[in-house]
C-alpha cells in the first residue's frame, strides 16, 4: 500500500490542528457550566435504597398504571408485569426485535385515558415490516393485566442502527406523546427537518401531528438531538433533555448535555458541541468532559426526599451513578448545584422515573453486554428516605 508523501502528512496535520484551533476560537455561552474532569462532588442527602424487583434483561422502561401495577420493557423484546411489587414469571406480550446492539424493545408509555382504554405505547426496533427501521406500536392490555394485543403501528419509518436509537417514550402535561429518537449514526441526519432521525417528536396518542407543533405538518418538536433517553417537563412549555456526547464523530468525544428546551429548539447536533454557542442552537446547560452517557431523567416531585423536590436525576450508564442537578431559580438554564449519588454501587443505571407513590424509581442496566449482569441480573430500585 502507498503512504502518503511525508509533506502532505504534515499538511493534514496542520490542518487538524487549525480546525481544533477554530472550535476552541468559537464563541462559548457564559451559562454553559463544563465539568473537566469526573462527574462532581459525591451527594450527603440520605436515602434508603429498596429492591423492588430482580431478574429482569435490561429493562428499558416502566409504565405505571391506575391500581397499582406497572409494565416493565426489557430490551430483548418481552414486557413484564410488575404486580404488588412482584414481578411475574410469564411475559404480558413477546415481541420479534431486530439484532442491533441498542435497540430492541424500549420505551413504554401508558396511555393517559388507560383506565378506561387499557392502551399502551412501545418504542421497538423491529424487522417486521421488512428492512429494520423504530417505530412506535399500540398495545391493548387485557382485563386481567396478563396479556396484550398488538392494535397497530402509529408511527414508523424512524431509521435505527447498531447505536443511537434512541427510544424513549412519555406522554407530557398537553396529553401528547413525545418519542426521543437517536440520530442513527448519521448525525447530518438530526438537523435534517425531513428526517425523524435526532429528533424529539411530539404526536397525538393516535399517532397524528398536532396541529400546534412548532413546523406545521412536521411531527418534529426539536432537532439537533443525537441520542436522547430522558427528559421531563419544568412547565407546560419548558423541559429538561439530557443528550448523549460523541463517541469519535467529528474527532469529538464525551461532552454528554443536559439542556433546557422549549418548542422548536435546535440543540446543534452536531454543529455545536460542549459549551459553544451559535445564533439559532441551544447550548447545554451542563455538559462533561468525560463520558457518562445519561438515561432516563426525571424531575423531583415527591416529599420523601425533600431535598431533592425540583432537582433533575439522571441514571448514568459508563459512570454508574445517579446525577442530580439543581437549577438557579431566577435562570433555569443555569445549573446552581450538582451533585452524585449510588456512585458505582448497582452498576449502569438505565431509566429514571417517579412512581405515583410519591418515590423515585430507577431501573439498572448491567445486562446489555457492558455492565456485569451478575446472578441476580438487573433490577428495579424504589429511593426513598
Amino acid at each position: 500500500m502507498r503512504l502518503p508523501h511525508p509533506v502532505l502528512l504534515v499538511a493534514l496535520a496542520v490542518l487538524a490542528v487549525t480546525a481544533s484551533g477554530c472550535r476552541k476560537a468559537q464563541a462559548q455561552a457564559p451559562y454553559c457550566l463544563r465539568v473537566a474532569d469526573g462527574w462532581g462532588p459525591d451527594g450527603t442527602v440520605p436515602f434508603t435504597v429498596d429492591i423492588v424487583a430482580e431478574g429482569l434483561e435490561v429493562p428499558w422502561g416502566i409504565a405505571f398504571l391506575p391500581g397499582g401495577d406497572a409494565l416493565v420493557t426489557e430490551r430483548p423484546g418481552r414486557v413484564r408485569l410488575l404486580r404488588g411489587g412482584v414481578l411475574q414469571s410469564q411475559p404480558v406480550a413477546t415481541l420479534p426485535i431486530a439484532s442491533s446492539s441498542e435497540g430492541g424493545l424500549l420505551g413504554i408509555a401508558a396511555h393517559p385515558d388507560f383506565a378506561s382504554n387499557r392502551q399502551f405505547y412501545l418504542y421497538v426496533t423491529t424487522a417486521a415490516g421488512g428492512p429494520p427501521e423504530n417505530r412506535v406500536e399500540r398495545w391493548t392490555l387485557s382485563e386481567d393485566h396478563a396479556s396484550a394485543t398488538f392494535e397497530r403501528v402509529i408511527f414508523g419509518g424512524i431509521p435505527s442502527a447498531t447505536y443511537h436509537d434512541g427510544g424513549r417514550l412519555r406522554f407530557g402535561p398537553d396529553g401528547m406523546l413525545y418519542v426521543g429518537t437517536g440520530d442513527a449514526r448519521e448525525p447530518s441526519l438530526a438537523q435534517n427537518a425531513q428526517s425523524p432521525s435526532g429528533k424529539l417528536l411530539r404526536l397525538t396518542p393516535d399517532g397524528q401531528v398536532p396541529a400546534d407543533n412548532p413546523f406545521p405538518g412536521s411531527p418534529v418538536f426539536l432537532l439537533g438531538v443525537r441520542n436522547t433517553q430522558g427528559w421531563d417537563w419544568k412547565d407546560r412549555d419548558t423541559l429538561y433533555l439530557t443528550d448523549h456526547g460523541p463517541s469519535g464523530e467529528l474527532m469529538r468525544r464525551a461532552h454528554d448535555e443536559v439542556n433546557l428546551a422549549r418548542a422548536g429548539d435546535n440543540l446543534g447536533w452536531p454543529e455545536i458541541y460542549s459549551c459553544e454557542a451559535r445564533e439559532g442552537m441551544v447550548t447545554p446547560s451542563l455538559t462533561f468532559g468525560d463520558a457518562m452517557p445519561p438515561g432516563g431523567a426525571s424531575l423531583y416531585t415527591g416529599d420523601a426526599i425533600p431535598e431533592w423536590k425540583g432537582s433533575l436525576l439522571i441514571g448514568t450508564l459508563g459512570s454508574q451513578h445517579l446525577h442530580r442537578v439543581m437549577f438557579d431559580a431566577k435562570d433555569p438554564r443555569v445549573v446552581a448545584k450538582h451533585e452524585v449519588y449510588l456512585r458505582d454501587t448497582h452498576g449502569r443505571l438505565r431509566d429514571v422515573l417517579m412512581g405515583p407513590d410519591g418515590h423515585l424509581y430507577v431501573t439498572t442496566s448491567n445486562c446489555d453486554g457492558r455492565g456485569d449482569c451478575g446472578a441476580s441480573k438487573d433490577r428495579i430500585l424504589r429511593l426513598r428516605r
